[in-house]
């Protein structure tokens, strides 16, 4: 293996340790949800979208229509999205986060934004200002990726 391929995999290490750690956290309120990981990651693409048909959905999940409509119909039940008539195409329902789906978006990003505060201020002002640089690489490599939102 050669360097790249080493830093890379003690990079991916310490992400993952680190992750660890904060999945220990039994205030996060993603241990609090009762749902399934698929009806999380709808709620999350919602989060990141604003709406989406279910054609979107099952695409982005890699799952059958039928699948989503399942999994979105328990969603509606919880009171986290709901169903719309798409303004451009009547025969087309788009769902999205309600305020309590929203809100449960917002709980969920803010715990972990806290917990990498927390993570954050523990660093020296040297390091802060060498991971706000390559926390900008690294933004910008995410924008350059194929497919990314």
């Amino acid at each position: 293996m050669d360097e790249r391929q080493e830093l890379i995999a003690r990079i991916g290490e310490a992400q993952h340790a680190i992750a660890r750690l904060f999945a220990g956290d039994r205030s996060m309120p993603l241990l609090a949800l009762n749902l399934t990981m698929q009806q999380l990651k709808v709620t999350l693409i919602l989060a990141a979208r604003g709406s989406a048909s279910g054609q979107d959905l099952a695409h982005v999940l890699g799952t059958g229509l039928g699948t989503v409509t399942g999994i979105v119909d328990r969603l509606v039940a919880q009171g986290l999205v709901s169903r719309h008539e798409d303004p451009n195409d009547r025969r087309i329902r788009r769902v999205r986060l309600t305020d309590a789906g929203t809100r449960m978006t917002e709980e969920l990003a803010d715990a972990g934004h806290a917990n990498y505060r927390r993570l954050l201020d523990r660093l020296d002002l040297e390091t802060l200002r060498e991971l706000e640089h390559v926390m900008g690489k690294l933004r910008q490599a995410a924008a350059d990726l194929p497919g990314a939102w």
